[in-house]
C-alpha cells in the first residue's frame, strides 16, 4: 500500500503540479518541480508513519526516504534533460523512449527507497505485483483497490495524453481545423479572326484551403473522456462498443479527412489513444478481478 501511495504522489507531482510552462523550461523550473515532489512525498510518508509505523524512528521512516527520493529524482531529471538536449530537438519518437525510461527509473528509485528504509525487498514487491496480475481469487482491501483505480485513472488521462502529445508533436498551425476547400476560376476570352471559328483567351484557377483556430483544451478533454470510456468498456469486455467510439469520432472529423496530413495526424493520435485505453483497461481488470 505504501508503494502505491508513493506512485500516486509521484504521478501527482509529475503530471498535475507541473505546468506546461515548467515542462518547456525544465531546467529553469527544476527547483520548483523538486519542491512539489518533496512536499507530496513528505505528506505520504508522514501519513504512513502516523497511521501504521509510529513505533519506527521518524528519521528512517520519513526524513531519509524523502531525501533519497527527491535527490534521486534530481539526478534522473538532470540526466534526462542532458540527453534530450543532445539527441532530440523536438518531440519525436526518441523523446518517447526517454520519457518511458525516465518513469521506469523513478519507479525503481521508489522500490529502492522501500528496500533501504522499510526493509521491503524489491524482488518481493515485483513478485507481489505479478501475483496480482496472474493469480485468481486474491482479495484486495478497500484502500488498495481505491489506489489502484486512482493510478489507472491518472495513467489513462494525463499520462496517456502526454504520451500522445510526444508522438504527435505540436500541431501545425495550418492543420488546426480544416473547414473546406474552395476553387475559383477566372477566364478571359476574345474572338478569333473571321477566318477561324471559336475563341481564344486565358484561364486561371485558384484553390483556397480554409482553416479555423482550434481550441486545444477541448481536444485534451475529449481525449481524456475517450480513454476513460475505453478503459471502462475494456474492463467489462465490451469491445464492440469501442468500435462505435472510433466511428463516432471519425464522423465528427469527416470534413477534415480531405487533407492527408490531418488524416494521418488524426489516425496516429486515435490509434495511440485507443491502444493505451485498452491496455490500462486490461490492467485494471486483471488487478481487480
Amino acid at each position: 500500500m505504501l508503494l502505491l501511495s508513493l506512485i500516486v504522489a509521484h504521478l501527482l507531482a509529475d503530471f498535475y503540479l507541473q505546468t506546461d510552462r515548467m515542462v518547456e523550461d525544465k531546467l529553469g523550473s527544476l527547483k520548483k518541480h523538486l519542491l512539489h515532489h518533496f512536499i507530496v512525498n513528505t505528506i505520504v510518508l508522514v501519513g504512513g508513519w502516523f497511521l501504521f509505523n509510529k513505533q519506527t524512528d521518524p528519521m528512517m521512516a520519513v526524513v531519509l526516504p524523502v531525501i533519497f527520493i527527491t535527490s534521486s529524482h534530481l539526478i534522473i531529471d538532470l540526466f534526462k534533460i542532458k540527453l534530450i538536449d543532445q539527441y532530440t530537438a523536438s518531440y519525436n519518437f526518441n523523446s518517447l523512449w526517454f520519457f518511458v525510461l525516465d518513469q521506469l527509473l523513478h519507479g525503481t528509485m521508489l522500490l529502492a527507497a522501500l528496500q533501504l528504509f522499510y526493509r521491503v525487498p524489491m524482488v518481493s514487491s515485483i513478485q507481489r505485483f505479478l501475483e496480482l496480475l496472474f493469480t485468481e481469487g486474491r482479495q484486495l482491501d478497500a484502500a488498495t483497490v481505491l489506489l489502484v483505480i486512482f493510478i489507472i485513472l491518472i495513467l489513462g488521462t494525463t499520462v496517456s495524453g502526454h504520451i500522445v502529445r510526444i508522438l504527435l508533436g505540436s500541431l501545425p498551425g495550418q492543420l488546426l481545423t480544416f473547414e473546406g476547400k474552395y476553387s475559383f476560376k477566372n477566364e478571359w476570352k476574345e474572338p478569333l479572326s473571321p477566318r477561324n471559328k471559336g475563341e481564344s483567351g486565358l484561364s486561371e484557377q485558384y484553390s483556397y484551403m480554409i482553416f479555423n483556430k482550434h481550441d486545444m483544451s477541448r481536444g485534451k478533454l475529449i481525449g481524456y473522456i475517450e480513454r476513460l470510456l475505453v478503459i471502462l468498456l475494456t474492463y467489462y469486455s465490451s469491445y464492440p462498443a469501442i468500435a462505435f467510439i472510433v466511428t463516432a469520432k471519425s464522423i465528427a472529423r469527416f470534413k477534415q479527412m480531405d487533407d492527408r496530413d490531418w488524416a494521418e495526424y488524426f489516425l496516429l493520435g486515435t490509434l495511440t489513444s485507443m491502444f493505451l485505453g485498452i491496455l490500462f483497461g486490461i490492467l485494471l481488470r486483471e488487478l481487480l478481478n
